[in-house]
């Protein structure tokens, strides 16, 4: 290669490079990117309240998968484990005392909020209705959604199996168990 090729080289490469930094300040000069004046660039859709207030809805309930089904193949043992972070405010022993939360001695078709000498927040308390085995585990999935304003601070069980074994656990506590669905 001679001493004029690298010679053309160099100045094609010098030209595209003016031409691009040219062809950028034409640009600037066309849309004036000095001067941004707050405008919408979308067009606001009227909603009216009640559709508000369902979309809100919609956005922070979780669809909860249903255990019922998987409980026939829950395991007691997985169950148990699991129960271990529970123990820590609840007792599960027949005429045991209550801790931080109130025992768990057949809870399964329990009313809500029915042990006797446990101080129940207001919004458990007027929540009603007994603990089947769908209402625990949408509680158990995060019971601060489930009932807001509720006092126990547990983060909750995201997997539907971990959830379906703990209840069959809990369901064993108790005289009569209830039977599956």
């Amino acid at each position: 290669m001679s001493g004029l090729e690298v010679n053309k080289i160099l100045a094609s490469i010098v030209v595209a490079i003016l031409v691009v930094t040219i062809i950028g300040h034409i640009g600037d000069l066309i849309i004036d990117t000095e001067n941004n004046k707050l405008s919408e660039t979308a067009y606001k859709i009227e909603i009216e309240e009640d559709q508000k207030k369902l979309l809100e809805t919609i956005k922070t309930e979780a669809v909860i998968e249903p255990i019922s089904a998987l409980l026939a193949n829950a395991s007691l043992e997985n169950g148990q484990k699991i129960y271990k972070k529970c123990s820590s405010c609840h007792n599960n022993e027949k005429g045991s005392a209550n801790k931080v939360g109130p025992n768990l001695w057949n809870i399964i078709n329990r009313p809500k909020a029915s042990i006797q000498g446990f101080s129940y927040s207001k919004e458990l308390a007027t929540f009603g209705g007994n603990w089947n085995y769908e209402e625990l585990s949408k509680f158990l999935y995060k019971p601060k959604n489930y009932i807001k304003g509720n006092k126990m601070n547990f983060g909750g069980i995201k997997k539907a199996n971990d959830r379906a074994d703990l209840i069959f656990f809990l369901r064993e506590k108790s005289d009569n168990p209830t039977p599956l669905p």
